[in-house]
């Protein structure tokens, strides 16, 4: 059993991803054993970090490694893994967030109702004063029957199906490697497929939701042919990361009209650049990577950490 847990959990833009004392206090009700500090800066958790034998941190550098010879359990609320500059190896656990399943499908939820009951039109009419029932009435569709692809269909992207199955939708997911079993939430007209039945798949998809992961291997999977295959009428959403595509690509596309609309909550590099064409474009809806936003975000990350110590990693 671990004997302490050193924190260093502080954002300087969303006040939910900071840890809130009452959240710290979780862990001594639950393990009235580990010995728990806060840090509030880098240099206090470095001055710390020698006798550390578990750390909940938002990043963690690989120069850090030198001074934490007891250090057997790195765990951060985040899901992607490019914030935490260390090798896997014997010895110490790398603990990654599994919590945001939820919070990311009612984002993609909300973006797809955005889209199709073309609640832009309504807005744009609302700053008219101009009764526009005939032309609002003909963008507006609906997500029964719509053919829906996942790209990357691993936990989050398994909970955005579940979500959206009640709604009636079909759904595809693009999975390397295939499971024995679908989910028990399929249908007869729901599969997953593999990544080499993609170009068959996006030319029948009402709806791509990208919830890829980073790194060398995402990077560039979607080319501009790719793109300009779907559907004219097909939104895209992209929870993942902003490294699958080329950003001109997608700004290309939209506007020859080979792509109805975007949700975009990541880029290739954030903050988004001012000279970047997205920002313009009316059929695109940004969001500045807050996908998983969530007042319960910290509970259910200390909810979780807290089990997995319990079970000893």
């Amino acid at each position: 059993m671990l004997k302490n847990l050193l924190i260093y959990l502080t954002h300087p833009h969303v006040g939910g991803w900071n840890l809130a004392s009452r959240q710290v206090d979780q862990f001594s009700d639950h393990l009235p054993q580990l010995q728990v500090e806060v840090c509030q800066n880098s240099n206090e958790f470095k001055e710390k970090l020698p006798q550390a034998e578990a750390v909940a941190v938002w990043f963690f550098k690989r120069e850090w490694l030198g001074s934490a010879p007891r250090l057997k359990l790195i765990a951060t609320p985040a899901a992607g893994t490019e914030w935490i500059d260390v090798e896997p190896k014997t010895g110490l656990d790398i603990l990654h967030g599994g919590f945001h399943g939820m919070m990311i499908a009612e984002s993609v939820l909300g973006a797809l109702l955005y889209f199709c009951k073309a609640f832009e039109l309504s807005r744009q009419m609302q700053a008219k004063k101009k009764w526009a029932r005939r032309e609002i009435s003909e963008a507006i569709t609906s997500l029964h029957g719509a053919q829906v692809t996942i790209l990357g269909f691993g936990r989050i992207g398994r909970t955005i199906a579940r979500v959206l199955k009640p709604f009636g939708c079909r759904i595809t997911g693009i999975k390397r490697i295939l499971e024995e079993d679908p989910p028990d939430f399929f249908g007869p007209e729901d599969r997953v497929a593999s990544p080499d039945q993609l170009p068959d798949v996006l030319k029948t998809t009402d709806h791509l939701i990208l919830v890829l992961p980073g790194g060398p291997e995402t990077a560039g999977l979607l080319t501009r042919e790719h793109l300009q295959s779907l559907p004219s009428h097909c939104f895209l959403y992209n929870v993942g990361r902003g490294n699958v595509y080329a950003e001109e690509d997608l700004v290309c596309t939209l506007r020859e009209g080979h792509l109805a609309g975007a949700y975009l909550d990541v880029f290739d590099t954030e903050p988004l650049p001012e000279t970047s064409a997205l920002w313009q474009m009316p059929n695109v809806l940004i969001q500045p990577h807050l996908s998983a936003a969530s007042p319960q975000y910290m509970d259910l990350f200390v909810d979780e950490l807290i089990i997995k110590l319990k079970e000893g990693i």
